[in-house]
């Protein structure tokens, strides 16, 4: 007698044998789904990107407005920052003692520098001809500037304080 005789599921495919679709049907939907996931991921990465550029320039601009209507505690923020950093640096690097390396001349302890000033005297006197030139030049830019664009605000806030 053989158990299996009465089995009336045994001609019927299992639930995963029914959704097997062939070989070609796996690649295309494979293709496809792949192709749609991607074209998805890149939409949305897009999305993301534009909103980033957006939130950014807002907060350029933002941070202009700002800086143009409080340029003194811009700066004095920027310099107090600069020296607590610093400071911080300064202290958590542990000191260093410097090796000296001392080099014996056989000429003795004769100043070497002194041949080479006559050789730099030109270079001396041309940088100091620039100079005056560039002084010149800058004098005149800063006659130019107009003062009153950058003062406005402060006098406003002055007034404001004092009355």
């Amino acid at each position: 007698m053989n158990p299996n005789e009465n089995d009336l599921t045994r001609d019927e495919p299992l639930p995963a044998q029914q959704f097997q679709p062939h070989a070609e049907d796996i690649s295309a939907t494979g293709r496809e789904q792949f192709r749609q996931a991607k074209e998805e991921v890149s939409m949305q990465i897009s999305q993301t990107w534009d909103q980033t550029k957006e939130k950014a320039g807002r907060a350029l601009e933002r941070t202009e407005d700002f800086m143009r209507e409080n340029p003194v505690p811009t700066i004095l923020g920027a310099l107090g920052l600069g020296i607590a950093i610093g400071l911080a640096i300064r202290y958590a690097v542990p000191g260093e003692r410097k090796r000296e390396i001392v080099i014996e001349s056989p000429f003795g302890k004769f100043n070497w520098s002194v041949l080479s000033l006559p050789f730099l005297w030109p270079l001396f006197k041309s940088a100091r001809e620039k100079s005056e030139d560039v002084m010149r030049n800058g004098v005149k830019r800063w006659k130019k500037v107009d003062v009153e664009r950058y003062a406005k605000p402060i006098r406003k806030r002055w007034r404001a304080w004092t009355r």
